[in-house]
């Protein structure tokens, strides 16, 4: 059958080729001299409650122009549907009203050709607003057949592969990358009204940092070293700290060399912002009433629906340490123990969790909490006080060493961000990079190395300052109910088509 739907497709494809050989001979094939001067929707908005006496009254002419998504011939008059990017308008075309020729010209034109239009609004007998033509043209030759109407574009790879097509005939996927766009804007206008400042830092780097993660590698010709693509653009941010941009934020690309799953991309849009004079619990409130917000704007409502849940984002969210929802998902679990290791190590056995001789008691922690935990924690949630060990950049609690001042923010047992009040002690941070560096030694592909220029950028004095990464991505997927990353990535990461 795949054969069979191949050779057809090739056929169409030749015949449509041959149509623009056809159209080469007359003159210009690509011409680019047509003035659109309205779009569909703002068309239907002011003149579709119209009826054809007002309409006669008013005598509206318009441009229009778009992809023919339909095309109904009927003997000496025919009608289209032409799609630009705010929506459909009806065309009817009629042999007597266009010019001498042109209208048996039209009947070669296909479905998917762009073609422009102009004449004046009417409403059909079934109270379409349509625009009866005086002119109609083909802009565009389109040399592949699209999807066929009544199923469109469904095979997932397809889509992802093919988001061009995919644009075209699902209305959904076109209106989950306006929202991603929504939603970014609302972020920016968030901070800017919070006096934040917009940078950018570079993407390649000579010492990977900002978070634990293995980087990908490239080379510099011209001065023969090695670099790499951020894995974070925070290091960099916090030196713009230190210079005195108090309140700054990077909406980035960043890149990690890790797996492939319908939460992680090997690039992905990231926010981070840093603000000094804060501490880890100012940003819980900000993230809270960002999110709050955010909801209020780009859904009119303060609920979600995602994956079949329901979850308010009006509410004040909940917070939790790590250690109580390790208690809170394993009951059995002995909490006068929860920072001994051997006992963790059992916990961990006990769970098929592999240990490793270097994993101490922290790391142990966020073992078993990323088994036991994470999935489970459905309403928006923060999580707080994270072991020292897993978290190199952060600031120790004063009161408890061993946890930071760090929280990741949980809705659907999705992090959706981490943030914490910033280590701005040059030689603690120092400590911990020599610790991080000695597991990179080690073979730890992820471990941070040794950044001397960001510990010089500290002996200069940071101010107290906290920071927080939300994953741009997992929070349209949130806001558009998409189930996977790649379904709110424009072009996701593929293996390579094979073309013959």
């Amino acid at each position: 059958m795949a054969d069979d739907n191949t050779r057809d497709e090739n056929k169409l494809i030749a015949e449509r080729r041959q149509k623009l050989d056809a159209l080469r001979e007359q003159g210009n094939a690509f011409p680019n001299d047509f003035h659109r001067n309205a779009l569909a929707d703002e068309l239907h908005n002011m003149y579709g409650a119209h009826d054809n006496d007002m309409l006669e009254k008013e005598r509206v002419d318009v441009a229009v122009s778009g992809r023919m998504m339909a095309k109904r011939v009927m003997g000496k008059a025919s009608f289209i549907k032409l799609a630009d990017r705010s929506g459909q308008i009806q065309v009817r075309l009629e042999r007597d009203r266009l010019p001498e020729g042109v209208y048996q010209t039209f009947k070669k034109w296909d479905v998917g050709d762009i073609v422009g239009a102009s004449g004046v609004l009417f409403q059909t007998n079934t109270g379409e607003l349509t625009v009866r033509a005086d002119q109609v043209r083909l802009l565009t030759k389109s040399l592949r057949p699209l999807p066929e109407k009544f199923h469109g574009l469904a095979d997932q790879e397809t889509r992802y592969r093919q988001r061009y097509v995919d644009l075209i005939m699902n209305e959904s996927s076109s209106e989950v990358f306006r929202k991603r766009s929504e939603i970014v804007a609302y972020i920016r206008a968030f901070l800017d009204s919070q006096d934040f400042l917009e940078v950018e830092t570079p993407m390649m780097q000579t010492t990977p940092g900002g978070a634990i993660a293995r980087p990908f590698t490239t080379h510099h010709n011209a001065l023969d070293m090695q670099l790499y693509l951020r894995i974070a653009p925070e290091l960099n941010l916090k030196r713009l700290i230190v210079g005195g941009f108090e309140r700054v934020y990077e909406i980035n690309r960043s890149f990690r060399n890790e797996g492939i799953s319908t939460q992680h991309n090997p690039e992905f849009t990231m926010l981070e912002l840093y603000r000094a004079y804060a501490t880890y619990e100012d940003l819980m409130d900000m993230v809270e009433a960002m999110l709050h917000g955010m909801a209020d704007a780009i859904t009119g409502k303060s609920t979600l629906e995602y994956q079949g849940e329901t979850f308010d984002l009006a509410q004040t969210f909940k917070r939790m340490t790590v250690e109580e929802v390790i208690l809170t998902f394993n009951p059995d679990a002995d909490a006068s123990k929860l920072r001994d290791r051997d006992y963790l190590a059992s916990v961990c056995g006990q769970l098929g969790i592999p240990v490793k001789d270097s994993y101490g008691p922290g790391k142990l922690q966020i073992e078993i909490f990323e088994k036991t935990g994470e999935d489970n924690l459905r309403e928006p949630v923060f999580v707080t006080q994270y072991p020292t060990e897993v978290s190199p950049l952060s600031r120790c609690n004063d009161e408890d060493p061993f946890v930071t001042d760090r929280f990741e923010f949980f809705v659907a047992g999705r992090e959706i961000a981490n943030g914490f009040s910033e280590l701005n002690d040059p030689e603690d941070q120092a400590r911990r990079f020599r610790a991080q560096a000695a597991s990179r030694d080690a073979g730890d592909q992820e471990a941070m190395a040794f950044d001397h220029d960001y510990i010089r950028a500290l002996e200069y004095g940071m101010p107290p300052t906290a920071g927080i990464g939300v994953g741009i991505d997992r929070l349209v997927m949130l806001f558009t109910d998409s189930p996977s990353i790649r379904d709110v990535l424009l072009f996701p990461h593929m293996r390579p088509e094979v073309f013959d």
